[in-house]
């Protein structure tokens, strides 16, 4: 048997028509932009991945679902709104989360949700686009966007934290004529950390669009729209970047500066974000350029 290693999660592998790690195909190479982009693979209609003793199945291309076959005793946790199905052996029961109330969806308080196997369980964000696979190799961590998470096995640790990018505007005077204000997190209040301790771990998005990822070396940065972040390694620095056109005040274009080292990913699919312009009047760190 000749040996394959994965060139997108590094695993080796007996020659197999799809990583079973990350379920990507072998015969897609990793062809980068002169802007240093590659587009990372979405795991394949049906592609099967082995977590330890479990498995887990990616099923659909439009709105993808994740299938766990899992073992007795392993166990996945998810949040509790992308369930689709699981057998009645399965055992489910809430995580126990500190500071829980401060996490939210849809003005709901965030409930993260643990499967014991044996027994069969599926997931979907029940929205169109590609189910992203993350190995986690040990001492490996990333940071995720809110509201992208899908599932993780039992290997992967969870938190949160609070990544200090955020800006402060006026939106008007009230009926005395005091300044009323809004404060607004272009990549939320909060971000997701994973990390793999001591074992290996999978770590399951789900992406809007597609996805590319880039390698930044040390020092070097770049500029994303702050709601196309999908994640990056945890070496990599954010901070708010502002650009002024014409050097006026008047208007404003508002980027997150990344600093490597490490990987970013980020959605071609992303939601629409108002610039402050000049209503703006407070905000966290931020470098600014004028043109």
């Amino acid at each position: 048997m000749s040996q394959y290693v994965c060139p997108w999660c590094n695993t080796t592998s007996d020659a197999p028509a799809t990583c079973p790690a990350c379920g990507a195909a072998v015969d897609i190479r990793a062809v980068a932009s002169k802007a240093g982009w590659q587009k990372m693979p979405g795991a394949k209609d049906m592609a099967r991945i082995q977590c330890g003793a479990s498995s887990c199945q990616i099923a659909g291309t439009y709105v993808p679902i994740v299938d766990f076959n899992l073992a007795p005793g392993d166990s996945v946790y998810f949040t509790h709104h992308v369930i689709l199905f699981a057998d009645t052996k399965v055992k489910i029961a809430a995580m126990s989360l500190k500071g829980a109330w401060k996490r939210m969806f849809a003005g709901l308080p965030l409930v993260m949700t643990q499967a014991e196997g044996p027994g069969h369980i599926a997931f979907s964000h029940d929205k169109p686009g590609e189910i992203v696979t993350v190995p986690l190799h040990p001492g490996l961590s990333i940071d995720v966007r809110e509201h992208v998470f899908l599932a993780a096995t039992h290997a992967v640790q969870y938190d949160w934290f609070d990544p200090n990018i955020w800006y402060r505007i006026v939106t008007g005077r009230d009926d005395n004529g005091n300044q009323e204000t809004e404060t607004r997190y272009p990549v939320g209040l909060l971000m997701d950390r994973f990390h793999a301790p001591e074992a290996p771990g999978l770590l399951l998005l789900q992406a809007g669009g597609n996805v590319l990822m880039r390698i930044l070396g040390p020092g070097e940065t770049m500029l994303i729209k702050p709601t196309s972040l999908l994640f990056k390694d945890s070496t990599v620095g954010a901070t708010l970047h502002f650009e002024y056109p014409d050097g006026g005040w008047y208007s404003s274009y508002l980027w997150i500066r990344l600093t490597g080292p490490g990987r970013v990913a980020v959605e071609s699919a992303f939601a629409h974000m108002e610039d402050p312009g000049s209503n703006l009047l407070d905000c966290s760190p931020a470098s600014q350029s004028r043109w």
